[in-house]
């Protein structure tokens, strides 16, 4: 009997189908609540949005930046996908790391000087947040729901699937965690996750491309796109249903306080708790299942 020939790595067909189907449906909705306000009568108010994130500073200007950012990350995610199908092996460095960290924090900045000309980074993004507090009991509960999460993909063989279709169930940030011995790489590795991701991506993930598309598309189709971009940026196909649903947490905590902090909060735990323990496994020397 002749050999079935193995699937071929459906990852880049699938990080390009995230990403269109993002973009698809949102402009298909905001096409549709464009239509509907032009044929609102003048004298009669537009609906106020749900949620606490305000969208009155967003432009069709911003329709420009959107599209910018969202290009970038399908260039980029796209890019890296295709070289790790390939199985072209791109060793994780630390100029490599330090770039990394830069074009994050460039991001972020060049997303913060698009707001600035016309609000305050402070009232945009609700840094004045008087019930901090809750931040507290945020974040731990969002992690506690991605743990959750991994559980039930684990015990429903989530992981065996992947493996199945030829995908790497690791990201590699998790495998330089485990097998990396350079204490520099370490270290720019713990801070690039701990610091640089949790802040730099919510300014340009829920800050700005998930409230600016609410303007345009309302709060759901604004959540789960924006979750499903954010998703898909990271590259890697393993890690795209449990990164789609914490990007749907950190919007729900984004709509639910009105403050950027929340969701910062929730990634900035979640990251650490997840580099704290990779570094305990390594130094007690216990095994851990590969996770998304």
């Amino acid at each position: 009997m002749a050999a079935v020939p193995p699937m071929p790595n459906p990852t880049v067909i699938t990080l390009q189908v995230c990403f269109f189907g993002a973009l698809g449906v949102f402009a298909l909705v905001a096409g549709v609540k464009a239509r509907v306000a032009a044929r609102r009568p003048t004298t009669e108010a537009p609906p106020v949005p749900a949620g606490r994130v305000p969208v009155w500073p967003y432009l069709k200007v911003d329709l420009l930046w959107m599209g910018l950012l969202f290009l970038t990350f399908y260039m980029l995610s796209i890019g890296s996908a295709r070289m790790a199908a390939s199985k072209v092996e791109m060793p994780i460095t630390v100029n490599g790391l330090l770039q990394t960290i830069l074009f994050q924090v460039l991001l972020a900045g060049m997303t913060v000087v698009v707001m600035g000309w016309r609000i305050q980074p402070v009232a945009w993004l609700g840094l004045r947040w008087p019930g901090w507090r809750w931040g507290l009991l945020i974040a731990p509960v969002g992690v506690a729901a991605m743990w959750l999460l991994s559980g039930v993909l684990a015990a429903t063989g989530y992981l065996t699937w992947m493996k199945s279709l030829g995908v790497e169930p690791m990201q590699d940030s998790v495998k330089l965690l485990q097998n990396n011995h350079d204490p520099l790489t370490l270290g720019l590795m713990a801070v690039a996750a701990m610091f640089a991701a949790p802040l730099c991506e919510e300014i340009v993930f829920r800050g700005y491309l998930y409230s600016a598309a609410k303007k345009f598309a309302g709060p759901w189709v604004a959540g789960a796109g924006s979750a499903l971009v954010f998703a898909a940026a990271h590259n890697s196909l393993a890690p795209l249903l449990p990164l789609f649903y914490f990007g749907c947490l950190l919007v729900l905590a984004y709509e639910l306080t009105g403050s950027l902090w929340a969701p910062i909060a929730m990634h900035f735990c979640f990251n650490t708790a997840t580099v704290v323990i990779q570094v305990l496994a390594r130094i007690y020397d216990f095994p851990i299942d590969p996770g998304p």
